[in-house]
């Protein structure tokens, strides 16, 4: 597929040994909505809307056009894991659970959205905001804080899940 023509997808590996924050960066894709799966270590995903602790087993949607920062968290020595980018007109999203009803698969319930924090105050030193779009980057310099949202509403927003809340049909793990 193509970013530019919003068909198809792509699949990156990341390892981190230091943190977005401190050095004044953040990331946001145009080209798609990017689910993260962390398979060693924690991650600490700072957005527009506020903070997620995600952990191995757990899994972060960021929608496209959503600026972020990605810390490993204190305690984890090593950090890596993989992001699925889909690259289309539309974004993930639940399935209706028809006949199963509450009964199975991933309740909506489940699905953890960040509070807001505090204003993110602006610091004397800028910041850099890298842009991914249609395939390329290009990096923004900003004396303003991306972070510096103080409210919001709606329902475009990042948000997590716990794959062990999974219940597939016929299941007896809960």
């Amino acid at each position: 597929g193509s970013p530019t023509e919003k068909h198809g997808l792509a699949i990156h590996i990341y390892t981190m040994t230091k943190g977005m924050l401190p050095e004044n960066k953040a990331v946001v894709c145009a080209d798609g909505d990017w689910l993260i799966v962390p398979q060693l270590g924690c991650i600490s995903v700072m957005t527009e809307f506020g903070k997620l602790e995600v952990e191995p087993g757990e899994i972060v949607i960021i929608p496209r056009g959503i600026k972020m920062a990605v810390d490993p968290r204190e305690d984890s020595k090593e950090t890596r894991g993989y992001i699925l980018e889909v690259q289309s007109h539309n974004h993930f999203e639940l399935p209706d659970l028809g006949p199963i009803g509450a009964n199975g698969l991933a309740n909506p319930h489940h699905f953890l959205h960040p509070t807001a924090l505090e204003y993110h105050h602006p610091t004397t030193k800028g910041w850099t905001v890298a842009n991914k779009y249609a395939g390329k980057r290009f990096d923004c310099d900003t004396m303003q804080s991306p972070f510096d949202v103080v409210a919001w509403r709606g329902n475009y927003l990042p948000y997590k899940y716990n794959l062990a809340l999974y219940n597939a049909i016929g299941s007896v793990s809960f």
